[in-house]
Order: C-alpha cells, then sequence, then structure tokens
C-alpha cells in the first residue's frame, strides 16, 4: 500500500505513543488506512546523551535538530514534537503547522503525597530548571538531584533509591497508560512548563501540501494557548536554562496568561498575569511587566 505521509518521531515509547496519536488522527481525518502513514524514527542526541542536564549540554535544540535536518532534507513530511521540548526560536524553513487537543498539563509527584509531605532534607530526582527553582521555593530544605530519561528510566531510578521523590508531566504519564502513577500537582501550586501537554506537528514553510494535510487536526484553542506561551518565552529572552513557568487558558475570545518566574534556588520570584483577545499582545505585556517588577537575582537570568 502506497505511503501518503512521513512523520518523523524520536524513539522513545511516549514519542512513539504521540506519533501514533498523530498519525491515527490523520487517517480519521483524511480515511487514510493507518498503513499509509510511516512512522519514521530519528534518533536524537538528547536520547543518546542521559547522563548529563540537558542545559549543559546544548538545551532544547538536542531534542529537534536531527528532526529538522531530516525535515528540510524531505527524509519526511512533518515531525511531531513534545513542545515543550522545542526551542522558542524555530528555523525559518521550518513552521509549526497544528496541535493536538492538549492533554493535563500538571505536573505528578511521584513519591508523596504532596510536596509538603516529603521528609525534611528528601531528595528529588530532576532535570528541569523550573521544576527545581519550583521545588526550592516551596521546600528550600531539599536536595534536588539531576534525573534524565525517558519515563521508564527515571520511574527506574527512584525505585532503585537514587532519590526519595520525582516530578513527571501527567500527560505523558497519562499517554503511556500510567495514569494512576503520582499525585497530580495543581496549577495553583506549581504552574507548568510553557507548552507542557501538547503534541505539536511541524512541517517545511513551503510544503503547502503538508501544511493543508496537518491543518485537518488542528486544536485551535490549544494552538493558542501555546502560541501565547512560547510568545512569553520569546519576549522574556529565556532559554533552557530559564526558571519559568506559564499557562494559558482561553474562555471565549478570551485569553488569560498566568506566568511565575524563579530564581535558581528559589529564594526570590516574580509572579503575574494578564489577558485579552491577542495573545501575542498580551504575552509582550506580561513579560515586560515581570520583568519590570523581578527582584535583580531573578531579572539576571532573562535577556530580552
Amino acid at each position: 500500500m502506497a505511503i501518503n505521509f512521513r512523520l518523523g518521531t524520536r524513539g522513545s515509547p511516549l514519542a512513539l505513543t504521540q506519533a501514533a496519536m498523530v498519525r491515527d488522527a490523520l487517517c480519521a481525518a483524511h480515511g487514510w488506512a493507518a498503513e499509509t502513514v510511516a512512522l519514521v524514527v530519528i534518533r536524537t542526541t538528547g536520547d543518546r546523551v542521559q547522563d548529563r542536564p540537558l542545559a549543559e549540554i546544548g538545551g532544547k535544540a538536542l531534542w529537534t535538530k536531527e528532526l529538522d535536518r531530516a525535515l528540510l532534507e524531505e527524509e519526511i513530511d512533518a515531525a511531531v514534537h513534545s513542545m515543550k521540548d522545542v526551542e522558542t526560536i524555530r528555523p525559518a524553513a521550518i513552521r509549526i503547522a497544528a496541535m493536538l487537543p492538549r492533554a493535563d498539563v500538571r505536573d505528578r509527584l511521584i513519591g508523596a503525597d504532596t510536596v509538603a509531605a516529603l521528609p525534611a532534607g528528601a531528595v528529588v530526582g530532576t532535570s528541569s530548571p523550573r521544576r527545581r527553582a519550583q521545588l526550592l521555593r516551596l521546600r528550600p530544605d531539599l536536595s534536588v538531584v539531576t534525573f534524565r530519561g525517558n519515563v521508564d528510566t527515571r520511574l527506574a531510578k527512584l525505585a532503585a533509591g537514587e532519590a526519595q521523590a520525582t516530578l513527571l508531566a501527567a500527560a505523558g504519564l497519562d499517554r503511556l497508560g500510567r495514569d494512576g502513577v503520582g499525585r497530580p500537582i495543581a496549577t495553583d501550586d506549581m504552574l507548568p512548563a510553557p507548552a507542557q501537554g501538547a503534541v505539536g506537528i511541524e512541517v517545511r514553510h513551503a510544503d503547502h501540501r503538508a501544511a493543508l494535510i496537518v491543518a485537518a487536526i488542528d486544536d485551535p484553542a490549544t494552538s493558542a494557548c501555546v502560541a501565547a506561551e512560547r510568545a512569553l518565552l520569546a519576549h522574556l529572552g529565556a532559554d533552557c536554562h530559564s526558571p519559568v513557568a506559564a499557562l494559558a487558558a482561553l474562555s471565549g475570545a478570551m485569553l488569560t496568561l498566568r506566568a511565575e518566574l524563579i530564581a535558581e534556588d528559589g529564594s526570590a520570584w516574580v509572579e503575574g498575569s494578564g489577558e485579552g483577545t491577542d495573545g501575542a499582545l498580551v504575552a509582550a505585556e506580561l513579560a515586560a511587566d515581570l520583568l519590570a517588577r523581578a527582584p535583580a537575582v531573578v531579572r539576571q537570568l532573562f535577556q530580552p
């Protein structure tokens, strides 16, 4: 049977699950058989290097650069990404063409019912600067150590006693059938990473056929919210080192954007929100407000 479309994806269990979700959505939208959409596995540097924090070895580009190359060299028609892992500034020849409906945006704590319930001085594993800063803001006594790897790897490290707790995205756990693992943390207690819970599809900017095919499965509300969160990152000058949390929500035409910037050690922070019908404008105004009010130790982490 002829292949109608080639989807590039990383090879982790979660990435393959998300690519299969995109394939199934495309098949449902266009009346295709599943066999006509190929999942093309691209091994990334981020998958190969697991012993150091992402920010130390090249940042989010380690998840995307090999997929970008495959896309630009026309080995694939589209690339599937966890949007929270996609760097803010993308190559001009590539565009985000669609997003699936967003899943649970929250983090889940594995190892305790709540952050407050962790024992004094507990060791918590995470490789996220945002999670590290938020944990230390809530519990300065905690010892936060680096945890890298896919979901199973991190859960295995926890089971082996390398830490007493860890944090994982609820969306990823749910997509892997692990909906009973961990305790969700309310967004009022811990805002998620920008774009957390969103699966995005990128195509070549000049490939109008691929763009039209993918547009059929776009969820407009998810696209609008994630675009506002990513615009905030751009206006802040944030990168993978920056402890920043953000979450947008739509009510009719009105978009509300909440955000938090935190010092790396959790000792200082600034938070705020904005709303309006133009997500890009809301993001720009909120970024300016946060930077204007941020303590110096926080402001120095962002270079707009």
